[in-house]
Protein backbone atom coordinates (compact mmCIF):
# COMPACT_ATOMS: atom_id res chain seq x y z
CA UNK A 1 0.00 0.00 0.00
CA UNK A 2 1.06 3.45 -0.93
CA UNK A 3 0.59 5.93 2.53
CA UNK A 4 1.24 9.11 3.21
CA UNK A 5 4.83 9.99 5.25
CA UNK A 6 5.04 10.83 8.85
CA UNK A 7 6.53 13.33 10.85
CA UNK A 8 8.28 11.65 14.11
CA UNK A 9 7.22 12.24 17.23
CA UNK A 10 10.34 13.99 18.56
CA UNK A 11 10.88 16.82 15.80
CA UNK A 12 10.71 19.74 17.59
CA UNK A 13 10.92 22.45 15.41
CA UNK A 14 9.36 25.38 13.41
CA UNK A 15 7.71 24.71 10.34
CA UNK A 16 6.96 27.89 8.75
CA UNK A 17 6.65 28.89 5.22
CA UNK A 18 6.09 31.64 2.56
CA UNK A 19 2.97 30.68 0.90
CA UNK A 20 -0.66 31.00 1.33
CA UNK A 21 -2.11 29.59 4.63
CA UNK A 22 1.89 29.83 6.37
CA UNK A 23 1.75 31.69 9.89
CA UNK A 24 4.76 33.78 12.18
CA UNK A 25 6.58 32.71 14.36
CA UNK A 26 5.32 32.92 18.06
CA UNK A 27 7.74 35.45 20.07
CA UNK A 28 11.32 33.84 20.47
CA UNK A 29 10.61 30.91 17.91
CA UNK A 30 12.83 31.70 15.40
CA UNK A 31 11.66 31.97 11.24
CA UNK A 32 13.45 29.09 9.19
CA UNK A 33 13.39 27.96 5.37
CA UNK A 34 10.49 25.63 4.55
CA UNK A 35 11.52 22.02 5.74
CA UNK A 36 9.21 19.46 2.49
CA UNK A 37 7.46 18.48 5.40
CA UNK A 38 4.09 16.99 5.04
CA UNK A 39 1.27 17.54 7.49
CA UNK A 40 -2.48 15.97 7.66
CA UNK A 41 -5.53 18.54 7.41
CA UNK A 42 -8.12 16.42 6.46
CA UNK A 43 -9.35 12.98 7.27
CA UNK A 44 -12.43 11.27 6.09
CA UNK A 45 -12.12 7.06 6.88
CA UNK A 46 -13.33 4.74 5.01
CA UNK A 47 -16.94 3.45 6.09
CA UNK A 48 -17.77 0.56 3.82
CA UNK A 49 -18.75 0.77 0.20
CA UNK A 50 -22.24 1.53 -2.00
CA UNK A 51 -23.24 0.89 -5.28
CA UNK A 52 -20.70 3.05 -8.07
CA UNK A 53 -21.73 4.74 -10.77
CA UNK A 54 -19.60 4.29 -13.66
CA UNK A 55 -18.85 7.16 -16.11
CA UNK A 56 -19.82 9.95 -13.62
CA UNK A 57 -17.60 12.92 -11.80
CA UNK A 58 -17.60 12.77 -7.97
CA UNK A 59 -17.22 16.60 -6.66
CA UNK A 60 -16.11 16.03 -2.93
CA UNK A 61 -16.34 19.24 -0.49
CA UNK A 62 -13.25 19.05 1.95
CA UNK A 63 -12.70 21.42 5.04
CA UNK A 64 -9.21 21.73 5.72
CA UNK A 65 -7.45 22.36 9.72
CA UNK A 66 -4.12 23.82 8.04
CA UNK A 67 -3.36 25.34 4.98
CA UNK A 68 0.09 25.02 3.20
CA UNK A 69 2.11 25.74 -0.16
CA UNK A 70 0.52 22.46 -1.55
CA UNK A 71 -1.58 19.43 -1.48
CA UNK A 72 -1.68 15.90 -1.92
CA UNK A 73 -4.65 13.51 -1.75
CA UNK A 74 -5.18 10.34 -0.67
CA UNK A 75 -7.62 8.24 -3.03
CA UNK A 76 -9.08 4.88 -1.62
CA UNK A 77 -10.38 1.54 -2.79
CA UNK A 78 -9.53 0.60 0.29
CA UNK A 79 -12.95 -1.73 0.75
CA UNK A 80 -13.50 -2.42 -2.89
CA UNK A 81 -13.48 -5.99 -4.52
CA UNK A 82 -11.82 -4.44 -7.57
CA UNK A 83 -9.32 -2.75 -9.13
CA UNK A 84 -10.21 1.01 -9.51
CA UNK A 85 -9.54 3.13 -12.75
CA UNK A 86 -9.35 7.08 -12.00
CA UNK A 87 -9.20 8.64 -15.90
CA UNK A 88 -8.74 12.09 -14.14
CA UNK A 89 -8.85 13.66 -10.08
CA UNK A 90 -8.58 17.55 -9.67
CA UNK A 91 -8.14 19.78 -6.49
CA UNK A 92 -8.97 23.08 -6.84
CA UNK A 93 -10.24 25.81 -3.43
CA UNK A 94 -14.01 26.30 -3.53
CA UNK A 95 -15.75 29.01 -4.26
CA UNK A 96 -19.77 28.45 -3.77
CA UNK A 97 -21.38 24.97 -3.92
CA UNK A 98 -19.57 22.51 -6.43
CA UNK A 99 -17.73 25.90 -8.42
CA UNK A 100 -14.02 26.15 -8.35
CA UNK A 101 -12.38 29.50 -7.43
CA UNK A 102 -11.06 31.13 -11.15
CA UNK A 103 -7.60 29.97 -11.67
CA UNK A 104 -7.09 27.22 -9.20
CA UNK A 105 -8.40 23.78 -10.52
CA UNK A 106 -5.06 21.90 -10.79
CA UNK A 107 -5.21 18.25 -11.92
CA UNK A 108 -3.39 15.46 -9.90
CA UNK A 109 -1.02 13.16 -10.94
CA UNK A 110 0.57 9.56 -9.97
CA UNK A 111 4.19 9.37 -10.39
CA UNK A 112 3.30 12.10 -13.59
CA UNK A 113 0.23 9.92 -14.76
CA UNK A 114 -3.11 11.45 -14.78
CA UNK A 115 -4.67 8.25 -14.61
CA UNK A 116 -4.35 5.43 -12.02
CA UNK A 117 -5.89 2.64 -11.29
CA UNK A 118 -5.89 1.74 -7.10
CA UNK A 119 -5.94 -2.39 -6.21
CA UNK A 120 -8.75 -3.72 -4.42
CA UNK A 121 -7.78 -3.05 -0.56
CA UNK A 122 -5.19 -0.03 -1.09
CA UNK A 123 -4.90 3.33 -0.70
CA UNK A 124 -3.17 5.71 -3.02
CA UNK A 125 -1.43 9.33 -2.46
CA UNK A 126 -1.25 11.97 -5.66
CA UNK A 127 2.25 13.29 -6.60
CA UNK A 128 2.28 17.10 -4.96
CA UNK A 129 -0.24 19.55 -6.34
CA UNK A 130 1.02 22.96 -6.48
CA UNK A 131 -1.81 24.88 -4.92
CA UNK A 132 -1.56 26.85 -1.95
CA UNK A 133 -4.05 26.55 0.24
CA UNK A 134 -5.14 28.73 3.04
CA UNK A 135 -6.08 27.64 7.25
CA UNK A 136 -10.08 26.73 7.05
CA UNK A 137 -10.07 26.15 3.39
CA UNK A 138 -12.55 24.17 1.53
CA UNK A 139 -11.10 22.05 -1.05
CA UNK A 140 -12.86 20.46 -3.87
CA UNK A 141 -11.59 17.09 -4.94
CA UNK A 142 -13.21 15.56 -7.97
CA UNK A 143 -12.63 12.37 -9.79
CA UNK A 144 -13.61 10.83 -12.64
CA UNK A 145 -14.61 6.70 -12.56
CA UNK A 146 -14.67 5.85 -16.55
CA UNK A 147 -15.36 2.02 -16.01
CA UNK A 148 -17.55 -0.16 -13.00
CA UNK A 149 -14.89 -1.00 -10.77
CA UNK A 150 -17.15 -2.42 -8.56
CA UNK A 151 -18.56 -1.72 -4.90
CA UNK A 152 -17.64 2.02 -4.36
CA UNK A 153 -15.38 3.13 -1.41
CA UNK A 154 -16.69 5.97 0.73
CA UNK A 155 -17.62 7.46 3.85
CA UNK A 156 -21.46 7.52 4.41
CA UNK A 157 -22.45 10.13 6.79
CA UNK A 158 -20.25 12.79 5.76
CA UNK A 159 -22.04 15.76 7.28
CA UNK A 160 -21.24 17.61 3.83
CA UNK A 161 -23.10 18.21 0.86
CA UNK A 162 -21.10 16.79 -2.22
CA UNK A 163 -21.94 16.52 -6.09
CA UNK A 164 -22.13 14.23 -8.29
CA UNK A 165 -22.77 14.53 -12.28
CA UNK A 166 -25.24 11.71 -13.90
CA UNK A 167 -22.17 11.02 -16.48
CA UNK A 168 -19.36 12.63 -18.33
CA UNK A 169 -15.75 13.28 -17.16
CA UNK A 170 -16.22 16.97 -15.93
CA UNK A 171 -13.21 16.73 -13.41
CA UNK A 172 -11.73 19.67 -14.18
CA UNK A 173 -14.56 21.90 -15.07
CA UNK A 174 -14.24 25.15 -12.88
CA UNK A 175 -17.80 25.77 -13.34
CA UNK A 176 -19.92 23.26 -11.67
CA UNK A 177 -23.10 23.14 -13.53
CA UNK A 178 -22.53 19.95 -14.62
CA UNK A 179 -23.00 18.14 -11.12
CA UNK A 180 -27.03 18.16 -11.08
CA UNK A 181 -27.13 15.98 -8.08
CA UNK A 182 -26.22 16.02 -4.32
CA UNK A 183 -24.79 13.49 -2.02
CA UNK A 184 -24.00 13.82 2.13
CA UNK A 185 -20.83 10.91 1.77
CA UNK A 186 -17.49 11.23 0.52
CA UNK A 187 -16.89 9.20 -2.07
CA UNK A 188 -12.94 7.66 -3.12
CA UNK A 189 -11.28 10.55 -1.04
CA UNK A 190 -9.74 9.84 2.06
CA UNK A 191 -7.08 12.44 3.11
CA UNK A 192 -5.52 15.28 2.27
CA UNK A 193 -1.88 16.88 3.41
CA UNK A 194 -0.59 20.24 3.14
CA UNK A 195 3.25 20.93 2.02
CA UNK A 196 4.91 23.20 4.79
CA UNK A 197 1.79 23.90 7.35
CA UNK A 198 2.03 26.41 9.62
CA UNK A 199 1.80 23.89 12.13
CA UNK A 200 4.01 21.21 13.76
CA UNK A 201 2.15 17.84 13.38
CA UNK A 202 -1.01 16.63 13.19
CA UNK A 203 -3.67 15.48 15.90
CA UNK A 204 -6.36 12.33 15.27
CA UNK A 205 -9.87 12.20 16.48
CA UNK A 206 -10.39 8.44 16.63
CA UNK A 207 -14.04 7.62 17.53
CA UNK A 208 -17.44 6.64 16.24
CA UNK A 209 -20.43 9.01 14.96
CA UNK A 210 -20.06 11.31 18.15
CA UNK A 211 -16.72 12.25 16.28
CA UNK A 212 -17.97 12.16 13.10
CA UNK A 213 -20.52 14.99 13.51
CA UNK A 214 -23.79 13.25 13.85
CA UNK A 215 -26.42 15.82 15.00
CA UNK A 216 -24.27 18.76 14.13
CA UNK A 217 -25.18 21.50 11.60
CA UNK A 218 -24.77 19.77 7.95
CA UNK A 219 -22.32 21.94 6.37
CA UNK A 220 -21.18 23.91 9.19
CA UNK A 221 -18.23 22.00 10.00
CA UNK A 222 -19.31 22.52 13.67
CA UNK A 223 -18.15 18.80 14.45
CA UNK A 224 -16.03 18.56 17.79
CA UNK A 225 -12.49 18.22 15.43
CA UNK A 226 -13.70 21.26 13.70
CA UNK A 227 -14.06 23.05 16.65
CA UNK A 228 -10.89 21.96 18.43
CA UNK A 229 -9.11 23.06 15.12
CA UNK A 230 -10.53 26.48 15.60
CA UNK A 231 -8.75 26.86 19.19
CA UNK A 232 -5.36 25.20 18.28
CA UNK A 233 -5.45 27.93 15.03
CA UNK A 234 -4.72 30.53 18.01
CA UNK A 235 -1.92 28.93 18.85
CA UNK A 236 2.26 29.55 17.30
CA UNK A 237 3.40 27.69 14.75
CA UNK A 238 5.48 25.20 16.43
CA UNK A 239 2.47 24.19 18.75
CA UNK A 240 -0.23 23.97 16.36
CA UNK A 241 -1.48 20.56 14.96
CA UNK A 242 -3.69 19.74 12.05
CA UNK A 243 -6.44 17.63 12.76
CA UNK A 244 -7.70 14.74 11.26
CA UNK A 245 -11.00 13.49 12.21
CA UNK A 246 -11.36 9.62 11.98
CA UNK A 247 -14.98 9.04 13.56
CA UNK A 248 -17.26 6.63 11.84
CA UNK A 249 -20.81 6.35 12.62
CA UNK A 250 -21.65 3.49 14.57
CA UNK A 251 -17.90 2.19 14.43
CA UNK A 252 -16.94 -0.22 17.27
CA UNK A 253 -14.03 -0.62 19.29
CA UNK A 254 -13.85 -4.38 19.46
CA UNK A 255 -15.37 -5.35 16.75
CA UNK A 256 -16.45 -4.82 13.00
CA UNK A 257 -19.40 -3.35 12.68
CA UNK A 258 -20.21 -0.22 10.60
CA UNK A 259 -16.35 -0.35 8.78
CA UNK A 260 -13.28 -1.91 10.40
CA UNK A 261 -13.18 -2.19 14.22
CA UNK A 262 -11.20 0.07 15.73
CA UNK A 263 -7.60 -2.30 15.99
CA UNK A 264 -8.37 -3.03 12.74
CA UNK A 265 -8.42 0.22 10.90
CA UNK A 266 -5.71 1.80 13.35
CA UNK A 267 -2.95 1.80 11.13
CA UNK A 268 -4.63 2.95 7.98
CA UNK A 269 -6.53 5.71 9.67
CA UNK A 270 -4.63 6.57 12.52
CA UNK A 271 -0.96 5.50 12.59
CA UNK A 272 0.29 6.35 9.21
CA UNK A 273 -1.33 9.76 8.15
CA UNK A 274 1.04 12.18 7.86
CA UNK A 275 2.83 14.27 10.49
CA UNK A 276 0.83 12.37 13.17
CA UNK A 277 1.83 13.11 16.63
CA UNK A 278 -0.92 12.63 19.39
CA UNK A 279 -4.29 10.07 18.95
CA UNK A 280 -7.74 11.11 21.15
CA UNK A 281 -9.55 8.29 21.42
CA UNK A 282 -13.38 8.01 22.27
CA UNK A 283 -14.85 4.99 21.27
CA UNK A 284 -16.64 2.40 22.64
CA UNK A 285 -20.10 3.30 23.33
CA UNK A 286 -21.59 1.44 20.14
CA UNK A 287 -19.91 -1.67 21.86
CA UNK A 288 -22.28 -1.14 24.94
CA UNK A 289 -25.35 0.05 23.25
CA UNK A 290 -25.40 -2.07 20.51
CA UNK A 291 -26.55 -5.63 19.50
CA UNK A 292 -24.39 -7.85 20.22
CA UNK A 293 -23.32 -5.81 23.41
CA UNK A 294 -20.72 -5.47 25.13
CA UNK A 295 -20.81 -6.58 28.47
CA UNK A 296 -16.92 -7.44 29.98
CA UNK A 297 -15.39 -4.25 30.73
CA UNK A 298 -11.84 -6.11 30.97
CA UNK A 299 -12.29 -6.45 27.41
CA UNK A 300 -12.56 -2.78 26.54
CA UNK A 301 -9.17 -2.48 28.64
CA UNK A 302 -7.64 -4.93 26.68
CA UNK A 303 -8.30 -3.04 23.60
CA UNK A 304 -7.45 0.30 24.88
CA UNK A 305 -4.12 -1.14 25.94
CA UNK A 306 -3.58 -2.47 22.63
CA UNK A 307 -4.15 0.79 20.67
CA UNK A 308 -1.79 2.47 23.14
CA UNK A 309 1.08 -0.11 22.66
CA UNK A 310 0.58 0.18 18.85
CA UNK A 311 0.35 3.94 18.89
CA UNK A 312 3.22 3.98 20.97
CA UNK A 313 5.92 1.67 18.87
CA UNK A 314 5.35 4.92 16.15
CA UNK A 315 6.02 7.03 18.65
CA UNK A 316 2.44 8.96 18.78
CA UNK A 317 0.70 10.35 22.26
CA UNK A 318 -2.67 8.67 23.06
CA UNK A 319 -5.41 10.25 25.14
CA UNK A 320 -7.88 8.74 26.47
CA UNK A 321 -11.94 9.84 26.45
CA UNK A 322 -14.07 9.26 28.54
CA UNK A 323 -18.04 7.82 26.61
CA UNK A 324 -20.44 10.24 27.20
CA UNK A 325 -24.40 9.78 28.29
CA UNK A 326 -27.10 7.91 26.45
CA UNK A 327 -29.70 7.92 29.40
CA UNK A 328 -33.53 8.54 27.02
CA UNK A 329 -32.36 6.88 24.27
CA UNK A 330 -33.63 3.59 23.06
CA UNK A 331 -30.88 1.47 23.73
CA UNK A 332 -30.25 2.54 27.46
CA UNK A 333 -30.66 0.14 30.52
CA UNK A 334 -29.38 0.30 33.50
CA UNK A 335 -27.19 -2.87 32.79
CA UNK A 336 -25.30 -1.34 30.09
CA UNK A 337 -25.00 2.19 32.06
CA UNK A 338 -22.72 0.11 34.97
CA UNK A 339 -20.80 -1.05 31.77
CA UNK A 340 -20.39 2.56 30.49
CA UNK A 341 -19.54 3.60 34.58
CA UNK A 342 -16.80 1.16 35.29
CA UNK A 343 -14.85 1.75 31.77
CA UNK A 344 -14.80 5.38 32.62
CA UNK A 345 -13.76 4.55 35.52
CA UNK A 346 -10.28 3.01 34.42
CA UNK A 347 -9.75 5.44 32.05
CA UNK A 348 -10.01 7.78 34.24
CA UNK A 349 -7.45 6.00 36.47
CA UNK A 350 -5.31 5.51 33.92
CA UNK A 351 -3.62 8.80 32.91
CA UNK A 352 0.62 9.62 33.25
CA UNK A 353 3.10 7.55 34.25
CA UNK A 354 2.20 3.38 34.16
CA UNK A 355 -1.45 4.20 33.33
CA UNK A 356 -3.56 3.31 30.14
CA UNK A 357 -3.42 6.47 28.40
CA UNK A 358 -0.56 9.58 28.30
CA UNK A 359 -3.28 11.68 29.52
CA UNK A 360 -7.18 12.21 29.89
CA UNK A 361 -9.99 14.19 28.55
CA UNK A 362 -13.51 13.83 30.39
CA UNK A 363 -15.68 14.42 27.95
CA UNK A 364 -18.32 12.58 30.01
CA UNK A 365 -17.93 15.08 33.05
CA UNK A 366 -18.08 18.11 30.65
CA UNK A 367 -21.44 16.82 29.02
CA UNK A 368 -23.11 15.16 31.43
CA UNK A 369 -26.60 16.37 33.43
CA UNK A 370 -25.60 17.46 36.99
CA UNK A 371 -29.02 16.65 37.85
CA UNK A 372 -29.59 13.49 35.76
CA UNK A 373 -25.76 12.46 35.29
CA UNK A 374 -26.36 8.98 33.13
CA UNK A 375 -27.82 11.50 30.70
CA UNK A 376 -26.80 14.71 28.35
CA UNK A 377 -27.38 18.21 29.28
CA UNK A 378 -30.69 19.59 27.90
CA UNK A 379 -28.80 22.02 25.68
CA UNK A 380 -26.44 19.69 24.40
CA UNK A 381 -28.40 17.25 23.45
CA UNK A 382 -29.73 17.14 19.50
CA UNK A 383 -32.89 15.07 20.20
CA UNK A 384 -32.13 11.62 20.39
CA UNK A 385 -30.43 11.61 24.26
CA UNK A 386 -26.95 10.07 22.05
CA UNK A 387 -25.70 12.76 19.74
CA UNK A 388 -24.41 16.22 20.64
CA UNK A 389 -25.65 19.39 19.27
CA UNK A 390 -23.54 22.39 18.20
CA UNK A 391 -23.12 23.30 21.75
CA UNK A 392 -22.38 20.00 22.83
CA UNK A 393 -19.83 19.66 19.94
CA UNK A 394 -18.23 23.02 21.03
CA UNK A 395 -18.42 21.54 24.70
CA UNK A 396 -16.38 18.55 23.77
CA UNK A 397 -13.82 20.33 22.16
CA UNK A 398 -13.20 22.98 24.86
CA UNK A 399 -12.47 19.96 26.87
CA UNK A 400 -9.87 19.20 25.44
CA UNK A 401 -6.29 20.32 27.28
CA UNK A 402 -4.49 21.72 24.64
CA UNK A 403 -1.12 21.57 26.95
CA UNK A 404 -1.55 17.91 26.53
CA UNK A 405 -1.04 17.92 22.82
CA UNK A 406 2.30 16.78 23.17
CA UNK A 407 3.13 20.91 23.04
CA UNK A 408 6.64 21.78 21.52
CA UNK A 409 9.64 23.84 22.23
CA UNK A 410 10.40 26.39 19.39
CA UNK A 411 12.78 25.30 17.07
CA UNK A 412 16.55 26.65 17.40
CA UNK A 413 19.36 26.34 14.73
Amino acid sequence: MVVAGRIGVALLVVVLGTGAGQGTAAAGAPAREPLDTWTGSWEAAPSGTTTAHPGASFRNVVHLSVGGDAVRVRLTNRLGTAPLRLDTVTVALRGTGPDAVSGSMRTATFKGAGAVTIPAGEDLVTDAVPLAVPDAADLLVTVHTPDDSGPATYHRGAGQTNYRTPSGNWAADSDGAAYTTTTASWYYVAGVDVLDAPAAGSVVAFGDSLTDGNGSTRDANHRWPDRLAERLAALPSYRRLGVLNAGISGNRLLRDDTGPSALARLDADALSRAGVRVLIVMEGINDIKGTPNATDPDAFETAYRTLVTRAHAHGIRVIGGTLTPYGGNGAYTAAREGVRQTVNAFIRAGAGAGGLFDAVVDFDAAVRDPEEPQRIRPAYDSGDHLHFNDAGMRALADTVDLTTLAPLTPWTP
